[in-house]
């Protein structure tokens, strides 16, 4: 299961480290596209774009419905979830961190301030 985990988010990370396939994410947030509307932006054919759906698909990011030759894509935001709680466990983390750093940084300059005035 915690192997799974690892191998679910492997594939979120890779999906989320081109940028079009972040853009392509971000217009679908606005709702339901077709492999043109994501693909038009980027300048690229509709086989390239497919390829980014693809590896989104795979990563569970966006579930793609065909009616006809017309290929509907739509976000699955649930992925992104698993991502975003893995990366707050590390905010969560790195807070404390640098938490504990101000702290300590404030005494040294408190006690720096009141060993001069003395």
């Amino acid at each position: 299961m915690v192997e799974q985990q690892h191998v679910t988010l492997d594939r979120v990370f890779h999906a989320l480290s081109d940028r079009t396939r972040r853009a392509m994410l971000q217009r679908l947030t606005e709702g339901e596209k077709t492999v043109s509307d994501l693909a038009a932006p980027h300048a690229m054919s509709l086989a390239g774009a497919s390829k980014h759906i693809r590896v989104l698909e795979g990563a569970g990011l966006v579930r793609r419905r065909i009616e006809g030759r017309v290929h509907f894509c739509r976000l699955e935001a649930e992925r992104l979830k698993q991502a975003d709680n893995w990366l707050k466990h590390y905010e969560r983390f790195w807070n404390e961190r640098l938490d504990a750093l101000e702290t300590l940084l404030r005494e040294e300059d408190e006690q720096a301030n009141g060993g001069a005035s003395r």
